[in-house]
């Protein structure tokens, strides 16, 4: 009898364990939670950028063109992509989605990496995204230098990280917009 009680609750164990891991909706509802949680980011001197990390010449694709350090002061939405990228262009109706609700809390930079301009367009005027677009006309800095793509920083008006995401993300969810809400106050 003792044996057959361990042995279920072994089994259960390492059912849970599988539908965790096999269950994606639950799996990203879990990461969601604890990534976005204002809480849990971490803020601190180490995730601060300068000035000079921020020097960067962005011509404007369907905007105007500016530096990235002018925008410092304000909370950034910054995210580097490209047309060529799936899971990039997968995230695009969140992040236009987020930029509807956001726009007037929030500065919107994405950066396309190694497109066309030509291409860029394209790919706004087919799926009549509005989001602002720049390619970046100076190297950028090795402390934001995306290593995969999609990449998207949260920058803080003092040019703190308050959050970075390495993936393709649902930027319209409710935890995202109430995290933009509680960093922007």
């Amino acid at each position: 009898m003792e044996f057959l009680k361990k042995n279920i609750i072994y089994f259960l164990l390492v059912a849970v364990l599988l539908a965790f891991l096999l269950i994606k909706p639950l799996r990203d509802f879990v990461s969601e939670q604890i990534a976005m949680s204002p809480t849990v980011a971490k803020i601190n001197s180490e995730t601060m950028l300068s000035q000079e990390v921020l020097d960067i010449e962005l011509k404007g694709i369907n905007t105007g063109s500016t530096n990235l350090k002018n925008l410092r002061g304000k909370v950034l939405f910054l995210n580097f992509w490209g047309t060529w990228c799936p899971p990039c262009r997968a995230e695009w109706p969140t992040i236009q989605k987020l930029y509807d609700l956001k726009k007037d809390k929030v500065q919107f930079v994405l950066i396309a990496m190694q497109d066309k301009e030509e291409d860029v367009k394209k790919f706004l005027k087919e799926n009549h995204y509005t989001v602002p677009v720049y390619i970046a006309e100076s190297p950028l800095d090795t402390k934001i230098l995306p290593a995969v793509f999609p990449t998207t920083y949260l920058i803080g008006k003092d040019g703190r990280i308050l959050k970075k995401e390495d993936s393709s993300m649902d930027w319209s969810r409710d935890s995202v917009l109430e995290f933009i809400d509680n960093v922007t106050k």
